[in-house]
């Protein structure tokens, strides 16, 4: 083979694990499930005999079903408070966080980072587990202290946004800090000169220099908050006040393990999937909207 071939060969080569990690383990699985969403089992008689259940193609019924489902949409409007939550105080914390350990007079700040992070590398499922024991009225020592029952009806949904924001603050602040270190330190020196105080450079200088970070955080944080199954799937068990539907996902997980209904399952899911991009990208057309029209 001659070196120009060979170059020209190159880059698939070294794409070819990726596209086929990909093609494996995200197309595979995605295609599979509107497979899946496309058809039914149909029962004839008592379901006992050879042949009695059949798959057959039902089109878009699964969908028309999963839409019209008030189970699902219960679960959206349970979820999108919680999202609101999590998303304003995690983000707004790892704001904080990053341009505090931004400043030149911080102390300990190499600790002070892995702190902040640590939480991150916790397994959610330990995490929701740890914190849900210290929930718990009869271990809890926070039910002497605010004298609120934080597996109650009224407080699980803090509870929980509380588990997604102390896991979930320290990835947030290490993508917005890692921003922060590669601007050129002469910016924030000429900003020092012109008598603009460290409050002013963070207000005027670093958070505009954080916009694309803050952006890129907050659409990887809408995905995951409107997708939550971790967390009350794991404090379920210690409380009555979360149903088997609390969101969409435990909906899909019920569907698809508990009544065996896969079909259902996969058309729900496929709508979920749907309605996560659709926020996604309206998020960011929004931003870009207003980032053009500012221009």
């Amino acid at each position: 083979m001659n070196p120009r071939a060979r170059g020209s060969l190159a880059p698939y080569l070294l794409l070819a694990p990726a596209v086929t990690l990909f093609t494996l383990f995200m197309a595979v699985p995605i295609g599979y499930t509107v497979y899946l969403s496309l058809r039914r089992t149909l029962v004839s008689g008592l379901g006992l005999g050879k042949g009695s259940r059949k798959e057959v193609f039902v089109g878009l019924d699964n969908y028309a079903a999963a839409v019209g489902d008030g189970e699902l949409w219960m679960g959206w409007l349970r979820v999108f408070g919680y999202a609101a939550l999590v998303l304003a105080v995690m983000l707004g914390l790892a704001l904080v966080f990053a341009l505090m350990l931004d400043t030149a007079r911080v102390r300990l700040a190499r600790f002070s980072r892995i702190a902040i992070y640590l939480p991150y590398a916790v397994p959610g499922v330990a995490a929701s587990l740890m914190w849900g024991f210290l929930y718990l009225p009869s271990l809890s020592p926070f039910d002497a202290l605010f004298g609120v029952d934080l597996l109650g009806q009224s407080a699980v949904t803090y509870s929980m946004a509380n588990i997604a924001v102390w896991g979930g603050t320290g990835f947030n602040m290490l993508v917005l800090y890692t921003n922060l270190r590669a601007v050129p330190q002469d910016l924030y020196q000429a900003a020092r000169i012109d008598g603009a105080s460290e409050l002013q450079i963070a207000l005027r200088v670093k958070i505009p220099i954080l916009v694309p970070g803050i952006i890129l955080t907050t659409v990887f944080s809408i995905i995951a908050t409107v997708q939550v199954f971790t967390e009350p799937t794991a404090l379920r068990p210690l409380t009555n006040t979360l149903s088997s539907t609390w969101s969409p996902l435990m909906k899909v997980y019920r569907d698809a393990f508990v009544t065996g209904d896969l079909y259902s399952a996969a058309a729900t899911a496929m709508v979920i999937a749907g309605i996560s991009v659709v926020l996604s990208f309206g998020f960011l057309r929004v931003v870009r909207n207003r980032a053009f029209g500012e221009a």
